[in-house]
């Protein structure tokens, strides 16, 4: 039988609240979900419009880089490579800057977020997500450490430079994958270096 716990790890059946700030207060009339940078066809969704789209339902384990691991989740959500499919990604876009509530952004590899088990998920276990675990929306990239799986999640620009994120920015490492143990990634950045990756990013951030 495949060990399914990355080294490291401890499983748990709860389900952890975990994140950095105050849970944000979202009106759902007024969100939107924006895909932009180096695609064919920027796009922006209201929620309406998003919640519209086919869904899919993904069954996956999920591990954070604080050590614990659940099995067997269940999420709902809008297929993350439908969304691209439609903005048209660029030859040219290697990476994305997810960009979340509240100014938060993570970085992927556009290798690891065009997949067939990533969602912008809606929902957990037959239910809406709640708000302490990213409602309205969040990111699934269950292969990844939990964390470039944003919470409240608002849009993607895709780049053609790796651009850290906020957790990326203080230390954590660029890429996340929890079967090589890749939590942690060196010192984190000065704000000259963050203020320098901010101005390389203007679609979303700016």
């Amino acid at each position: 039988m495949t060990n399914r716990i990355p080294p490291g790890q401890v499983e748990t059946t709860k389900w952890p609240v975990l994140h950095y700030g105050d849970v944000p207060k979202v009106d759902t009339t007024k969100w939107t979900f924006t895909v932009s940078g180096l695609v064919e066809h920027p796009f922006t969704l209201s929620y309406a419009e998003l919640v519209a789209l086919p869904h899919k339902t993904v069954s996956c384990d999920i591990h954070c880089v604080t050590r614990w691991s659940r099995l067997n989740n269940s999420f709902e959500g809008v297929p993350v490579q439908a969304l691209l499919t439609r903005a048209g990604v660029q030859a040219a876009a290697k990476f994305c800057l997810v960009v979340a509530e509240q100014g938060f952004t993570t970085n992927l590899p556009l290798s690891d977020l065009d997949r067939p088990d990533n969602l912008v998920a809606l929902g957990w276990a037959g239910e809406p997500l709640t708000p302490e675990h990213g409602w309205p929306a969040r990111l699934l990239v269950p292969r990844l450490y939990f964390w470039k799986s944003a919470k409240w999640v608002r849009g993607f620009e895709l780049l053609d430079k790796d651009i850290p994120g906020f957790w990326e920015q203080n230390g954590y490492h660029m890429h996340g994958d929890p079967w090589t143990e890749e939590r942690y990634g060196g010192r984190g950045l000065t704000q000259h270096e963050i203020n320098k990756f901010r101005n390389a990013s203007k679609t979303i951030l700016g």
